[in-house]
C-alpha cells in the first residue's frame, strides 16, 4: 500500500486555502450545491482556486444538478474533477466527462439498497461511499470489508476515528468535511491533526 490519499472538502474561505496549502491534501472539495450551508458559488471557487497549491487536485461537488449549469459551473471555476452526488446516471457521468474532459467521483450512499454494488459497477473513474449526502455521520465500515474496488471513504470521519478507517479498510482515499470544523467553521489545527492521522494511519496500515 501506498497510502491512502486525502481530501478535505467544503472550503470557502482564504482562510480554509491557507490551511489546507500549509498542512497539505491530496483533493481540495468546492460545494456547488446551493442548498448546502458550505455552498460556494462558481467565480469565488475559482478566486480561490488560483491561490492553491498546483499540486492539490480540485474537486466541484454536485448534487442532482441540471446538466447546462454543472458544465458552466465546472468551466468558470476551473475545477480538475467533478463529483456527483445525488442520483445522477451512467448516461450523466459519460456526458460530464466527455464535455469537460475531467475525471468524475460518483458518491453512493452506504445504507441504501443496491448502493455497494451499483458503486462496483459503476462508470464513473473514482467512486466514493458516504453515509449521506455531508451528513457528518459514520456508517458501518465493515460492509466494504469485501469491496473490491478503490474508493474515497466519507461520513464522520475526524483525527480520532480515520486512523482505524484506514488500518480496517485501506480505502484508496478518505474524505472529511465536518470533522474538520468548529462551530460549521474550517479548524486549521483540526485539519493538522486529520493529516497526521491519515498519514499515521496509512504509514500503518
Amino acid at each position: 500500500m501506498f497510502g491512502t490519499e486525502l481530501k478535505i472538502c467544503g472550503l470557502t474561505r482564504m482562510e480554509d486555502i491557507i490551511a489546507v496549502n500549509r498542512h497539505g491534501a491530496d483533493y481540495a472539495g468546492f460545494i456547488f450545491w446551493k442548498k448546502s450551508r458550505r455552498y460556494i458559488d462558481s467565480y469565488k471557487a475559482g478566486e480561490l482556486i488560483e491561490f492553491l497549491r498546483s499540486d492539490i487536485k480540485t474537486v466541484g461537488v454536485f448534487l442532482d444538478e441540471p446538466l447546462d449549469s454543472l458544465i458552466s459551473a465546472a468551466r468558470i471555476s476551473g475545477v480538475d474533477m467533478v463529483q456527483l452526488h445525488g442520483h445522477e446516471s451512467d448516461e450523466y457521468v459519460d456526458y460530464v466527462r466527455r464535455t469537460l474532459n475531467r475525471p468524475v467521483i460518483k458518491a453512493y450512499k452506504a445504507t441504501e439498497e443496491g448502493a455497494l454494488e451499483r458503486a462496483a459497477n459503476s462508470n464513473a473513474d473514482y467512486v466514493m461511499i458516504d453515509s449521506g449526502a455531508g451528513s457528518g455521520k459514520k456508517f458501518d465500515w465493515n460492509i466494504l470489508k469485501d469491496f473490491k474496488r478503490d474508493y474515497f471513504l466519507a461520513g464522520g470521519l475526524d483525527a480520532e476515528s480515520v486512523g482505524e478507517a484506514i488500518r480496517l479498510l485501506e480505502p484508496f482515499a478518505v474524505d472529511v468535511s465536518s470533522g474538520v470544523e468548529t462551530d460549521g467553521i474550517k479548524d486549521e489545527e483540526k485539519i493538522a491533526e486529520f493529516i497526521k492521522a491519515v498519514k499515521h494511519g496509512g504509514k500503518y496500515a
